[in-house]
């Protein structure tokens, strides 16, 4: 195994324990490694490989591996993909165990309560990294804005939502 492989494995096992309250929650940290640490992409191809891996069918953190791909090709997305999902899926199946062993205790509603702000702010701040990274002009910045504000407003699905964010790529808006 290379360098760049032994580098994404321990990149992506580490990601993998830290993540809880979803996948989205270790975004900030996964774009800081690939992209200012060991500078494998820019900030918009670490946005654009989000995007692509949000709108493709399959595993909410499908940019686990595209990152891995973009990297070291096949062997790289075969490293990330087990190093992410490996680790956090065993510890999930140990977990869940002891969990509902101790679904009586009082303080485990406690801690269930004070994890959920901490989950927000998590994926508020995945949020507001690719939003950065992917927001290059004011009209991207409006147009994610506006996306924002139907997302949170109203109960249009999430998938019409890419729809029409794809469409209005495909017509060239917000280009240079």
């Amino acid at each position: 195994m290379n360098d760049t492989l032994l580098a994404l494995a321990q990149i992506f096992t580490q990601l993998s324990v830290l993540a809880f309250g979803g996948g989205n929650t270790i975004l900030p940290e996964m774009q800081r490694q690939v992209v200012e640490v060991h500078h494998w992409m820019s900030a918009e191809e670490f946005s654009a490989l989000f995007a692509l891996g949000q709108a493709a069918p399959g595993p909410n953190l499908m940019v686990v591996t595209l990152v891995g791909w973009h990297v070291a090709g096949f062997y790289g997305m075969l490293v990330t993909t087990l190093a992410k999902f490996g680790p956090s899926s065993l510890l999930t199946v140990l977990a869940l165990h002891a969990w509902e062993r101790l679904k009586d205790k009082p303080w485990r509603r406690h801690i269930q309560t004070g994890l959920l702000p901490v989950t927000a702010g998590l994926v508020a701040a995945s949020a507001a990294l690719i939003a950065e990274a992917s927001d290059l002009n004011l009209l991207l910045t409006v147009i994610t804005a506006i996306t924002a504000t139907l997302a949170w407003q109203t109960r249009i699905h999430p998938l019409w939502l890419l729809f029409g964010g794809s469409m209005v790529g495909l017509l060239g808006m917000g280009q240079f």
